[in-house]
């Protein structure tokens, strides 16, 4: 493996740096306070082709990977400006449709979503199934050519933003119980469809949202896939969602260190930069130690998931965990370093805290990562 990136990733690292900086962290916390959403900037990026780096050039993408679309994520974030449906729309649900959709659905949705001119949400989690999808309980049931939906989805992130969302449902049972999922594009202004907001602490132009489905009906041409094979197509999605949420954390990661190593070289304190105290510079430097494995481990996920490797899961898992530990290790000492001043909005650093928490617990809890690797890596018996 080369650690070198190309110089194609290089010139897109830096293409979406220099955009993300035009917009920067003060218009990003604007628009999250003032509850509106971040259109400017989406459309900025998917104009200059930047959201479907992953899709392919025959549906208006750039050809890429997902190695590239996280690259695109963790610059955006680097800025001050984490776009969470960038884990959702492109990265899950395009994955999802490029690999598992008809010709008519790749051409309906992929360019759309390629352009950033289409937005779509994802929903699986449920109030009472938590991490075991088998448990899902919203159901689809076929009733002639449409497929009838029931049921709640619980923490679902930018359906107002959405023109559709991808939902898992079960669409039957197995000998064991189990329930068998199958994948559904059902559009946000489908009759029966219902959505309240959920109010949480988290500064970010993105809403989460409680669904009812209350006798959806969508056309059986919706069906991603193969009927009751879902969970292996999710996981085709899940996997990018993970690395995903691990580049948001890197690059909140590097806004925080960067703000932080600027701010203790410039203050001065009796005489001498802030900075030139070890009791400042070893907790940053530890910090900036922590990030840079989680930055590889990120990589390594993303390369090892568009080659295929079927390492990528247990990669992608690491990665996302990684990231969060060590981007709230340097976010929280970045704060710290500035003292009083670390929790001011002026200064944009405690304005990110939420975003980056979250990455802790979603899409899947730092627990339930420590028992994949326990049990898939380890070798250990399984504990759930």
């Amino acid at each position: 493996m080369d650690f070198r990136e190309t110089d194609e990733q290089r010139a897109l690292r830096e293409a979406v740096s220099k955009l993300a900086a035009s917009f920067g962290h003060e218009y990003f916390v604007e628009r999250a306070k003032s509850g509106q959403k971040s259109t400017e900037l989406w459309q900025a990026v998917g104009r200059q082709g930047f959201l479907g780096v992953n899709i392919d050039e025959a549906h208006g993408g750039g050809g890429g990977g997902v190695y590239e679309l996280q690259l695109v994520s963790e610059e955006l974030a680097a800025a001050g400006c984490p776009l969470l449906m960038m884990v959702v729309s492109p990265a899950i649900c395009g994955t999802i449709i490029q690999a598992h959709g008809t010709d008519e659905q790749r051409k309906r949705w992929l360019p759309g979503i390629a352009s950033g001119e289409t937005i779509m949400a994802f929903a699986i989690t449920e109030p009472d199934a938590g991490s075991n999808s088998h448990n899902i309980s919203t159901a689809a049931t076929r009733d002639g050519g449409d497929y009838v939906l029931r049921g709640t989805k619980y923490y679902i992130s930018g359906v107002d933003e959405a023109e559709a969302i991808l939902v898992v449902t079960r669409t039957g049972t197995d000998t064991s119980g189990r329930g068998r999922l199958s994948l559904l594009i059902v559009p946000t202004d489908a009759p029966g469809l219902e959505r309240t907001a959920i109010p949480v602490e988290v500064t970010a132009p993105e809403t989460q949202f409680t669904l009812f489905f209350d006798d959806v009906r969508v056309p059986a041409e919706n069906l991603i896939g193969v009927e009751g094979e879902g969970l292996k197509q999710v996981f085709m999605g899940l996997n990018p969602e993970r690395i995903m949420g691990a580049a948001l954390a890197n690059g909140i990661a590097r806004y925080g260190l960067a703000k932080a190593s600027e701010y203790a070289r410039e203050r001065n304190v009796w005489g001498v930069p802030i900075g030139s105290h070890q009791g400042v510079a070893h907790p940053l430097a530890n910090a900036k130690i922590q990030v840079e494995l989680a930055r590889l481990m990120t990589r390594q996920a993303a390369w090892l998931h568009d080659e295929g490797d079927p390492a990528s899961g247990e990669a992608a898992n690491m990665a996302k965990y990684a990231a969060a530990e060590a981007g709230l290790t340097a976010l929280d000492q970045a704060i710290q370093t500035h003292g009083g001043n670390g929790m001011s909005t002026e200064y944009g650093l405690a304005t990110l805290w939420g975003p980056l928490r979250l990455m802790r617990t979603a899409p899947i809890s730092r627990e339930m990562i420590l028992n994949y690797v326990a049990q898939h890596g380890l070798g250990l018996p399984k504990s759930y």
